[in-house]
């Protein structure tokens, strides 16, 4: 019996006409003769230079190739309303979802003081021994804990900074014994961050935060030389304290409950692949290249005195090596580029506070001050150190209302989506992107900022780029890409 095939040709079902409406999308050149399309809810394609133009001016018909492709990932539409227009917001809706809680992070500055002298310090530490007057109270810790439980978020993170916390660890217990006993009554969800040096570690801390599922989260910058010529303490031996204290906090907490953060400085320019090393020998699978961030002690040491050019040569010779490792079998993963190639690669929004429109300010961190005050942001408090207090929302004595919806919190929000910004609106990465008003505000003189001149424009710009050309010029790079995705070995 012979088979009859019914299936039709997708000729079949086009629009006979070749008439089609126009979706919302970007584009920009890409590479030598093509150019990146990206729709407003993430979707991208990678097609001949002149693609756009000939897409605008309806010169596109249903028998060219790029037809279909156009439809499916909603560049274009036959129908004026397209006929899965809930699925398109959907995906929309599903970027930005982080919106939907509101702000989920809240930080605790503990102390200013510190036992390190770090030479590119943001915070404007003080030595250890200066009185406790830059201690938090009990009154005002009890204050900014009631704070952070009228948030309509479930799942909210508390995280404790300095300074470094664990000059006063007594405070830190206190803090999350009250606040598990008022959840008792809010029933959120709620996880512990210890921000710290690790330095100060002992069994007993660590056994606590054991009990208590508190995350560490501690700084390493690279090899000794570039460690320690970084941060200052004691014997200049923060390096090797810092080792032995890691190596002991991940025995105890797990290692999955221990992360390291690297901050980029002169020293660490020509020596990518060293820092890369120190990593994985200290059993890391994850870096994150993190630039300098002008507040603080950064703005005058010559050792935070670099441009952003250099550091995206950096950046990009350090994620050529760990794509090398990758393709010797070592998975190790660079979370900056994981976390724009989530935004890239799946239909999801992802929790960083500093790729995303609106600002993460307010909507996704607020930050209880040693001093009681209320900071839209950490770069916030990090200018009031300074004398600049506009980000300051008010104190944690002050009602709800008044801090997060006050009219200075609506002065902020006029400037804080990437939508409306001029050099921001048609950019192709604007999905993909977020905005920073604390760091316009501090470095360009207003809220806005002026996209040719940005160094976080700058940054992103040239680090998307990268990563697109990588994965279209190498399948094996895409590949790898996914896996971090997924942060499955390969």
């Amino acid at each position: 019996m012979q088979m009859i095939n019914t299936l039709q040709p997708f000729s079949e079902f086009r629009n006979k006409e070749s008439k089609y409406y126009l979706l919302p999308f970007n584009f920009k050149s890409f590479l030598s003769d093509q150019e990146l399309l990206v729709n407003f809810a993430g979707d991208f394609l990678i097609v001949e230079r002149g693609t756009a133009e000939r897409v605008v001016k309806r010169e596109i018909t249903v028998d060219d190739d790029i037809y279909p492709d156009l439809v499916s990932n909603y560049f274009i539409s036959e129908k004026q309303y397209p006929p899965l227009l809930d699925i398109l917001a959907t995906k929309y809706r599903t970027k930005k979802s982080f919106l939907d809680e509101f702000t989920a992070l809240h930080i605790f500055v503990l102390t200013l003081r510190c036992n390190h002298a770090c030479k590119y310090c943001q915070v404007s530490s003080v030595e250890s021994r200066t009185p406790d007057s830059h201690d938090i109270s009990y009154e005002n810790l009890d204050y900014s804990i009631g704070k952070m439980f009228q948030t309509p978020a479930r799942n909210i993170t508390m995280e404790f900074q300095g300074g470094e916390p664990l000059l006063i660890f007594e405070k830190l217990k206190y803090a999350v014994e009250q606040a598990k006993t008022l959840n008792e009554t809010h029933t959120k969800n709620i996880s512990y961050v210890l921000c710290s040096n690790s330095t100060l570690l002992t069994d007993e801390i660590l056994e606590y935060m054991l009990a208590n599922s508190i995350l560490l989260s501690t700084s390493l910058d690279g090899p000794e030389l570039i460690h320690n010529g970084n941060r200052i303490f004691q014997k200049n031996d923060s390096y090797q304290t810092t080792i032995n204290h890691m190596k002991r906090a991940k025995e105890i907490l797990g290692e999955d409950r221990v992360s390291a953060l690297m901050t980029t400085t002169k020293l660490s320019l020509n020596n990518p692949e060293e820092i890369i090393d120190t990593y994985i020998e200290n059993g890391f699978s994850s870096i994150f290249f993190r630039s300098i961030n002008p507040y603080g002690e950064a703005l005058t040491d010559s050792i935070a005195n670099y441009s952003m050019d250099e550091f995206i040569q950096f950046y990009k010779r350090g994620l050529d090596y760990i794509i090398e490792l990758n393709k010797r079998g070592i998975f190790f993963v660079e979370e900056y580029a994981g976390i724009i190639l989530k935004k890239i690669l799946t239909p999801f929004t992802t929790g960083f506070v500093d790729l995303q429109s609106p600002a993460g300010i307010i909507n996704g961190v607020i930050v209880y001050n040693y001093d009681g005050h209320v900071y839209a942001s950490d770069e916030s408090r990090m200018l009031a150190e300074k004398g600049d207090y506009y980000f300051r929302l008010g104190h944690v004595k002050d009602d709800y209302s008044s801090i997060f919806y006050s009219e200075k919190v609506v002065d902020i929000a006029k400037h804080w989506a990437n939508e409306a910004l001029a050099g921001c609106s048609d950019c192709c990465y604007q999905i993909y992107c977020g905005t920073d008003s604390v760091r316009n505000y501090s470095t360009q003189g207003d809220l806005e900022g002026f996209r040719p001149t940005s160094d976080f424009c700058n940054k992103n710009m040239s680090i998307i780029d990268y990563l697109f050309e990588l994965m279209y010029q190498d399948e094996e790079v895409f590949q790898i890409f996914q896996s971090w995705i997924s942060k499955k070995d390969n």
